[in-house]
This record gives structure tokens, C-alpha cells and sequence, in this order.
């Protein structure tokens, strides 16, 4: 794929992920002193631990300073797109996901990391978890993000609950048997609904978990030479189990319920089970939870694949244009250390600790005296994910919930409207699943084009 034409399609891109951090911080860039370096990030409340940290304990270790421009998701990720590429050199370090970060690294944006890593061996390249560190490495082969934290995705549900109705749960359950158990518990209490799953338009709000449901049932978005599917058999039949199980074993308002929804219907006893990220674990297990202890977790649901969990990181990437590319690698090395996850242990609290990427994290005695309930099927489940090949075909291009191109963010928008319709019994999958078709062949259109030219 010529460099070209994905530069143009990333400044095309526009950033539609609803934003699902809190409200924030900002702050210009400080001063741009020899020994200092300029990092922007989003305002996610692990980020706001991090900026609250760093001068008392890294720029004193260290001597650097760390100027931090701190906005809401949408903001900092197009702040991001336009400073990066650019190429204007303002900020070292960015907050990127593992989805930005290999199309960044196509277009040579950031700074591969191979040479900090082998240089800094008390990092412990090998202790961060494998699955992370590929969805964060460029079609060369090359390091170009290193985690902050990371997730996947499980099967939450109240035990008490199913024990109430006489169910266990499998360890790894079907959809179908997600979906039976869904009516079996279904208004079992006053005002309980049998499952949760996000409704709500976005690619990253109903297209997270609704891809991963597609990728087990068989279907794919494209296949691996640009064949747009999304009006397959595979992918109407996962839409249409997906949709119809929210319809008739759902929670109230389910067009509308994201993430934030989802949890909160959850904790306050609305649902007896919910298909989400696996970083939702700890809200579940705060002290203050009314559910504290009442929730088990377990794989997420499969049909024809081993297992189908997302995989999704904060990562931070080095700009190409950096002229402080070895502060910044310091900066980098400390922030996503065993160090750092221990000192916000010690003065947070080990809820707080950005896991979800290094394997010690999983042994570590004072985070699982915090985390011991979903500890082992966090890790278990990031270690089962697989962005390379997500599904039971090919793939065009890396990710599991999301395709690592700069057209999906919009593609799987406004597909997900559609979608969202039908839930809401405006439209039927079909008639969705048909407009989407039309959106991924006009993206699919191109890609195939690029790729005769070059060949």
C-alpha cells in the first residue's frame, strides 16, 4: 500500500469514537527548556494519576520535566492526527491506541522503539504481554508504542443470581447458552433484565462488542483481498442474534446504553449479566459496589472460534519529528514500568494500577489481594486475543473489534447507526446490514485499487 495514499486517508479520517473518559484537565505546553519534553494525552483518570506523579518522582529521578497536555478522547485524538502528521515536532510523546498505532508507524509518523528497548534492559520487553506488544508493532516488524494499560473483553454476571435459578455458568459458554441462560433469569427479580450489551451508535460503542460476535460466527468486514462482507450470511446471522437477544432479554433504552450504561445497570441490580470490556471489573469490585463480591467472569462467549475477546490498549508513541526522542524514551520506559505500577500501589491504591499489560502485574501479591476476583480471567483473556487473526478467515488489515484502517472510525459509525435503528425496531438487520454493504464497498473499492497500482 503506497504511504501515500494512507496519509490521505488519515487526514481524512474523522474521529467518532465516543469519548468515555471523564471530564479533564487541559494545559498548554510548557517550556521547552533542553532537559524538558511535551507530552499529550487523554484525560483518563489512570493519565491523571500519572500527571499528578511524574514531577515528584520522575523529573526528580531524572532531572527531566514533563510538560503534559491533558484533553477529552475525541480532542486529543484529533489534536493528535493534526499534529502528527505534520510532523510539527511541538510534542515528543502521545497517548495512542492500538489502533493509531500501526497505521501511524505505515506513515512513518513515529519513531520505532527497537533500539530504546535493547538499549534498556531493566524495561523488560519480555514481561509485557504478547498480544499487546503485537498489536502495537508496524508491518516491519518493529516496536513503534509501548502499553500504559490494556483490556479485553468477558462474560460478567451476578452469581447469586444464576445460583438463584439453578444455572452454572461455563467457563467458556456459547452465545447460544448466553443467550439461554439470558431468558432463563430474564425478570427472575423485580425490574432485572437478563443481559446488558451496548446499543449505542460508534464504532467503539456497539461495533466493540458486535464485531467480536461477528468474528466468532464466522463473518469478517472485508476479507483479505478487500472483499466487503458485510452483507454476508455470517454477519447478518451474528447482527441479527445480537440485536434479537437485546431486543427480548435487554435492558431498557438498549439503542442507547453504551459503556457507561451498561456498568451502571450492572451495579444497580438492572441486569444479571453483561458482554463487555474487562477493565469494567474494578468499578464492579470498589468497595462502595453494591455488588462487591456477587460477580463472576468468565470468557468471552464463542461459536465457531476458540475464544473471541477484543484487545484494546492506551500505548505511547514517540513523534518521528522529536528532537528528544532518548528523554522521551526515558519518559516512555518509566511510565509503562513494574516501578510505576508499584508506586501507584503504594500511594493510590491497587485499583488504581494501569494493568492489563505486563505478565509480573498477574503476580504480584498486592494487586491480587485487590483484583483476585477478575485478575486471572483479565489476563487469561488479553492472552487469548489475537489482532492478527481475530476470526476463521484472513484478514486484510490487524484488530479484532475494530479494522486497522483509517476509514473504519467512519465506516463502522455510520454503520452502527443502522444498526442501532434496528435495535430500536426502526429498520430491520437486513435493511442496516444492505446500506453498511454499500459503505464497505465504496472503502473496499479503494483499497483494491491501491493495490493494483502497486502491483
Amino acid at each position: 500500500m503506497r504511504q501515500s495514499g494512507m496519509r490521505g486517508a488519515l487526514l481524512a479520517l474523522v474521529v467518532l469514537l465516543t469519548s468515555s473518559a471523564c471530564a479533564g484537565w487541559g494545559g498548554g505546553v510548557g517550556g521547552g527548556g533542553a532537559n524538558s519534553i511535551n507530552v499529550l494525552m487523554v484525560n483518563n483518570p489512570q493519565m491523571v494519576d500519572l500527571q499528578r506523579l511524574t514531577a515528584e518522582h520522575f523529573t526528580r529521578e531524572t532531572g527531566i520535566a514533563v510538560n503534559f497536555t491533558v484533553l477529552p478522547e475525541n480532542d486529543v485524538r484529533n489534536k493528535i492526527s493534526q499534529e502528527f502528521s505534520s510532523q510539527a515536532g511541538q510534542y515528543d510523546v502521545a497517548s495512542l491506541s492500538n489502533f493509531e498505532i500501526p497505521i501511524y508507524a505505515r506513515s512513518r509518523w513515529i519513531a520505532p522503539l527497537d533500539p530504546y528497548i535493547a538499549a534498556d534492559p531493566e524495561f523488560d520487553q519480555d514481561d509485557i504481554l504478547d498480544p499487546m506488544a503485537t498489536s502495537l508493532t508496524g508491518d516491519d516488524g518493529q516496536i513503534y508504542g509501548q502499553p500504559f494499560y490494556g483490556e479485553s473483553s468477558f462474560l460478567m454476571y451476578r452469581t447469586d443470581v444464576l445460583a438463584e435459578a439453578g444455572i452454572t455458568m461455563p467457563a467458556q459458554a456459547t452465545w447460544q447458552e448466553v443467550a439461554d441462560i439470558a431468558a432463563q433469569v430474564d425478570g427472575l427479580r423485580p425490574g432485572m433484565a437478563g443481559i446488558c450489551l451496548r446499543g449505542q451508535p460508534g464504532w467503539g460503542q456497539i461495533f466493540a462488542p458486535l464485531t467480536t460476535v461477528v468474528n466468532t460466527f464466522g463473518g469478517t468486514w472485508f476479507t483479505q483481498d478487500w472483499q466487503a462482507r458485510v452483507d454476508a450470511p455470517e454477519f447478518v446471522e451474528a447482527t441479527k442474534f445480537y440485536v434479537d437477544l437485546v431486543r427480548e432479554y435487554g435492558e431498557s433504552g438498549a439503542a442507547q446504553a453504551g459503556f457507561t450504561e451498561c456498568l451502571n445497570n450492572l451495579i444497580q441490580g438492572n441486569v444479571a449479566m453483561w458482554y463487555d470490556a474487562t477493565s469494567a471489573a474494578g468499578s464492579l469490585e470498589a468497595e462502595d459496589s453494591p455488588v462487591k463480591g456477587k460477580i463472576g467472569y468468565a470468557a468471552a462467549p464463542v461459536v465457531k472460534t476458540d475464544s473471541s475477546g477484543w484487545l484494546y490498549a492506551w500505548a505511547w508513541g514517540i513523534q518521528a519529528a522529536s528532537e528528544k526522542k532518548d528523554q522521551a524514551w526515558e519518559f516512555i520506559s518509566w511510565a509503562s514500568s513494574k516501578e510505576y505500577e508499584q508506586l501507584v500501589g503504594e500511594e493510590i491504591g491497587w485499583s488504581s494500577v494501569p494493568a492489563g499489560k505486563r505478565a509480573s502485574t498477574y503476580e504480584n501479591p498486592d494487586y491480587l489481594a485487590v483484583a483476585g476476583a477478575f485478575a486471572e480471567p483479565t489476563r487469561s483473556a488479553i492472552e487469548n486475543a489475537d489482532p492478527l487473526d481475530p476470526g476463521v478467515q484472513p484478514r486484510p488489515a490487524p484488530g479484532i473489534q475494530f479494522v486497522g484502517i483509517p476509514e473504519f472510525p467512519a465506516l463502522g459509525t455510520q454503520v452502527s447507526q443502522e444498526v442501532s435503528s434496528a435495535i430500536a425496531g426502526l429498520t430491520t438487520v437486513e435493511e442496516a446490514l444492505a446500506q453498511g454493504q454499500e459503505l464497505a464497498e465504496d472503502v473496499a473499492d479503494r483499497y483494491q485499487a491501491r493495490e493494483a497500482e502497486d502491483s
